[in-house]
C-alpha cells in the first residue's frame, strides 16, 4: 500500500493513462530504467505524479536548472499536500569558488552568499528523507556533491520525551556538538537560548521554534511555538533534532580526523619542499595548522568540506556521500529534461577536478580535497535503482538504455503542436514587435530567444521605449527572482519575455501563444533540432500557439524540428477527428510557488515592528557592501566601483530606494 496520496481535480486523459500504466507495470517488472518521451503540455508531471504515487517509493527528482526545479517542487507539492515534498538546490545567492591562477600568481578566495531559506530548505529535505517514506526530494544537480556522512548525520540525532529523565547540562552541551549555537537575544536557525530550565530552540531545518521545560528530575514541557509571538501552539510528546548542519562528525571521529589531517599536512608539505616548492610547503602547514585550530576549538572551519574525506573516515579517492546516500536502496530516480539534466550531471567531476588540482600543487589545498568533488558518471549510475528519463527529446544516452520509449503525444486539452513558419531576418524586429503588439491586444503573451545575454538585454531595452511591457531573464538572476518574473509575467505584468536558453525547457506558461526565434539559422548548440524543438514547446499551451523562426535558409536542424512537429500534428489531429475532440487552451490557476520562501524574511520583520526604513536600508547597504567587497577581490575593480557610488548615494540619502536598482551580478 502506498503512503503517497494523490490529490487533484483531474483524471489522467489523452495519452496519461496508458503512459501511467506501462511505466508502472515496467517498474514492477523490473526494468531498471525507462523513458517517457512526452510533448511539451501533454501534462508529463502529471503522469510522474501517478507513477510515484502507484510504486509508492521515496523519490528523488532532479532538474537542470532551479527554476525548473521550483516549478516542479511547486507541482508536486500541490499533487500530494498531506506528503513530504522538499525543495535541494544549491544554497548560494551567489558563488565564487576558491581557485589559484598560476601565470599571474592570483589566488582568489571562496567567496559566498548563502541564502538562509534554501539552506533550511535542504536540511528539511535531509531530515525528510531519512524519517519518512513519503518523501519526494526536488533537486538541482546539487544532489550529485560531497555532503556529510548519513550515518553520521542521523547517528547524532537526539531525541527526548516529555516526562523522561533529562540532564539539561548534557541536553545543551548535545545541541553544541551538533553544531547549534547559544545566543541571549533572538533566535535565528541552528541557534537555542536558554532561561533557566527553560530551553527555546529554533531547529536549522524548521520554521518554528521548540519551547523545552527541564524539572529538577525530568523533562516537564515540549511545545511548538509561534515564531513571532512564541507562544504555545501545541504541546508536543517528543521531539527529534537534527544537526544544524550537514557537515557534522561524532566526538571520536573528530579527534581521528585532526590526527589523519595533520599527518597528510606533514607528508606534502614534505613531498613539496623535496620538489623545491618552499612557498607552497610553508602556505600549506599554514593553513591547514588554522584549520586545525578551528576544528579542535569549535568543530569546525570555514572549508571544512575539503575534509570531508577525513571527517567521515573515507578510504583516498572512494565516493563521497551525496543526498542518494540519504535515500534507502529502493528508491526512485526521476531526471526530468533528461536531454539536458543527463549531459550535465556528466561533466560536473571534470570542471571541479581541474580547479582544485590547481589548488594543491600550489599549497593551498591538501590532496584530501580532492575527495570532496561531485559524482563522477559510473558512482552516480551505481548509485541508481530505478531510473525514470523525462524529456520530449532524449537524448542518445537515454535512448541507448532502453528498447523501447513510452510515448505521450495526445495533450489532454486536444492541444496539437504549434506551427512552425519561417521568415527572413531582413526587417524582424520591426517585424517582432508587430506580433508583440498583436499579441498583446488579445491578452496572449510572447517569448523571444536570442543567442547572447547581451542582445536579449539589449532587445528589452528597445522594445520597453515603444512601450511594450517586456522583461529580460537569464543566469544572471537567482532562483527565487526567475520564478518571480515569470510568474509577473503570467499575471500579465509583461507582455513579452526575453531569454536566451533559460525559456526552454520544462516552463509551465500557458498564456504564451506566440515564441520567436532570432537567429534560428545560426547552427549550434542553441539553435539544434533538439533546442529548436523544446524552444517551439512554449507555445504548445495555447490554442492560438505559433512559432516563428527567423533566418536567411533553413539548417538541417531547423528542417528536422519542423519535420518532428508536423509529424505530431498529424498523429494529434487523427486522434481529435476520431475522438471528436476540440482543442482547449490549457488553464492553469497561477499560485505561490517556491518564491513564498523569499517574503518570509520581509513578513517577520513587519510583524514584529523591528523594521521600517532604517532596517530596510541597513539590510541593503548590507547587500552592496558585500557584492563591492566580493567584485574587489575579484579585481573587477569597475562594477566594484558602481557598487560604492551606490552605496554613497544611498548614504547620502538616508534611506533605501523604493525599488533596489539593479547592478551588475557576482557570475557564479
Amino acid at each position: 500500500m502506498s503512503d503517497f496520496r494523490l490529490v487533484s481535480s483531474m483524471t489522467p486523459k489523452g495519452d496519461q493513462p496508458q503512459a501511467i500504466e506501462k511505466l508502472v507495470e515496467g517498474f514492477r517488472a523490473g526494468k531498471k530504467e525507462q523513458v517517457l518521451k512526452g510533448v511539451t503540455g501533454s501534462g508529463k508531471t502529471f503522469t510522474m505524479a501517478h507513477v510515484i504515487a502507484q510504486l509508492g517509493l521515496p523519490t528523488l527528482v532532479i532538474s537542470h536548472n532551479k527554476t525548473l526545479a521550483a516549478q516542479l517542487y511547486s507541482e508536486l507539492k500541490e499533487f500530494f499536500p498531506g506528503n513530504a515534498v522538499e525543495y535541494f538546490v544549491s544554497y548560494y545567492d551567489y558563488y565564487q569558488p576558491e581557485a589559484y591562477i598560476p601565470h599571474t600568481d592570483t589566488y582568489i578566495e571562496k567567496d559566498a552568499s548563502i541564502n538562509e531559506d534554501l539552506d533550511r530548505l535542504r536540511l528539511s529535505a535531509t531530515s525528510s528523507v531519512l524519517s519518512r517514506k513519503d518523501c519526494i526530494i526536488v533537486s538541482s544537480v546539487s544532489c550529485i556533491y560531497g555532503l556529510g556522512a548519513p550515518e553520521d548525520w542521523q547517528g547524532l540525532l537526539i531525541t527526548i520525551n516529555k516526562g523522561e529523565a533529562a540532564d539539561r547540562d548534557k541536553f545543551l552541551s548535545s545541541l553544541i556538538s551538533l553544531q547549534y549555537e547559544r545566543v541571549d537575544t533572538e533566535l535565528r536557525r541552528g541557534t537555542f537560548r536558554v532561561r533557566g530550565g527553560r530551553i527555546d530552540l529554533l531547529p536549522s531545518y524548521g520554521q518554528n521554534p521548540y519551547r523545552i521545560d527541564f524539572g529538577p528530575q525530568a523533562i516537564e514541557r515540549i511545545a511548538l511555538l509561534d515564531p513571532v509571538k512564541l507562544t504555545a501552539l501545541q504541546e508536543v510528546e517528543k521531539l527529534a533534532i537534527y544537526p544544524a548542519k550537514h557537515f557534522v562528525t561524532p566526538g571520536e571521529r573528530l579527534e581521528a580526523a585532526i590526527v589523519s589531517i595533520e599527518q597528510e599536512m606533514k607528508e606534502h608539505v614534505k613531498k613539496l619542499a623535496s620538489e623545491g616548492k618552499d612557498l607552497e610547503a610553508k602556505r600549506l602547514e599554514s593553513r591547514t595548522q588554522y584549520d586545525l585550530e578551528m576544528l579542535r576549538e569549535v568543530g569546525y572551519c570555514s572549508g571544512v568540506e575539503n575534509y570531508s574525506r577525513h571527517l567521515s573516515g573515507r578510504a583516498p579517492g572512494s565516493t563521497p556521500y551525496t543526498l542518494m546516500d540519504y535515500f534507502p536502496k529502493d528508491f526512485l530516480v526521476i531526471i526530468d529534461e533528461s536531454h539536458q539534466s543527463v549531459p550535465q550531471i556528466r561533466g560536473m567531476f571534470n570542471g571541479d577536478a581541474s580547479r582544485k588540482k590547481v589548488l594543491v600543487e600550489h599549497g593551498f589545498r591538501l590532496p584530501s580535497a580532492l575527495d570532496n568533488r561531485p559524482l563522477q558518471w559510473p558512482e552516480f549510475e551505481a548509485k541508481l535503482n530505478q531510473c525514470l528519463y523525462v524529456s520530449a527529446t532524449p537524448g542518445p544516452y537515454e535512448m541507448g538504455r532502453v528498447k523501447e520509449t513510452t510515448e505521450q503525444v495526445i495533450r489532454p486539452t486536444g492541444l496539437m503542436d504549434p506551427q512552425i513558419e519561417v521568415r527572413k531576418t531582413e526587417g524582424q524586429i520591426d517585424d517582432l514587435i508587430g506580433e508583440v503588439k498583436a499579441r498583446a491586444k488579445k491578452e496572449e503573451r510572447t517569448i523571444v530567444t536570442t543567442l547572447t545575454k547581451k542582445m536579449a538585454e539589449d532587445l528589452s531595452r528597445y522594445l520597453k521605449e515603444l512601450g511594450i511591457k517586456v522583461h529580460y531573464i537569464h543566469s544572471e538572476f537567482d532562483a527565487f527572482e526567475r520564478v518571480e518574473i515569470l510568474r509577473d509575467f503570467r499575471l500579465k505584468k509583461y507582455d513579452c519575455v526575453i531569454g536566451v536558453n533559460l525559456l526552454r525547457e520544462g516552463l509551465d506558461l500557458p498564456e504564451v501563444s506566440l515564441v520567436v526565434v532570432l537567429d534560428a539559422d545560426k547552427e549550434g548548440f542553441l539553435r539544434s533540432d533538439v533546442s529548436l524543438i523544446q524552444i517551439a514547446g512554449r507555445a504548445a499551451r495555447h490554442i492560438n500557439g505559433r512559432v516563428i523562426m527567423y533566418g536567411d535558409k533553413v539548417t538541417d536542424s531547423m528542417k528536422r524540428a519542423i519535420d518532428e512537429t508536423a509529424r505530431r500534428r498529424k498523429i494529434q489531429a487523427d486522434y481529435n477527428i476520431e475522438n471528436k475532440i476540440t482543442p482547449v487552451s490549457i488553464q492553469k490557476e497561477i499560485k505561490n510557488g517556491i518564491e513564498q520562501w523569499k517574503k518570509a524574511e520581509e513578513f517577520v520583520h513587519d510583524v514584529v515592528h523591528e523594521s521600517g526604513k532604517e532596517y530596510d536600508t541597513k539590510n541593503y547597504l548590507a547587500f552592496l557592501k558585500t557584492r563591492m567587497e566580493a567584485c574587489a577581490r575579484a579585481l573587477e575593480f569597475d562594477k566594484a566601483a558602481r557598487y560604492r557610488d551606490e552605496i554613497r548615494r544611498i548614504e547620502g540619502e538616508g534611506a533605501a530606494p523604493k525599488k533596489p536598482v539593479r547592478l551588475p551580478r557576482k557570475k557564479r
